[in-house]
């Protein structure tokens, strides 16, 4: 998925706008819930060696999901450790590794996670 598909998803599925919070930043948003302001994705553009990676910058998506679940999903491919999070309740995802229903599904359970 791209940015701008990522970005359509979180408005179009979670209700969420893109909010961009810091200048020096201005390719990193956050989605969060209206109702407590709680974070449920961080959407980055990071450098591929700060990644453990080669390559160039991408852009990536930090998602909350269940500590139980961490372990297995950063062994599967588009999925990492988190990146800027904490990286026991949190994971990083490669949107153009995962596929659009995997993406979602992750997303999903983060919104569920931080919805209280």
């Amino acid at each position: 998925m791209t940015r701008e598909e990522i970005i359509g998803l979180m408005r179009d599925e979670f209700g969420a706008e893109a909010e961009y919070l810091w200048a020096r930043y201005p390719d990193y948003c956050v989605f969060r819930h209206g109702h407590n302001r709680k974070w449920f994705a961080v959407l980055m553009r990071a450098a591929a060696d700060k990644l453990g990676l080669e390559g160039a910058a991408r852009d990536i998506l930090d998602v909350k999901c269940d500590p139980q679940l961490v372990g297995s999903l950063i062994k599967k491919s588009g999925c990492l450790p988190a990146y800027h999070m904490n990286k026991t309740s949190w994971i990083t995802l490669l949107p153009d590794k995962l596929s659009s229903a995997e993406l979602m599904e992750l997303v999903s359970i983060s919104f569920e996670l931080t919805r209280r």
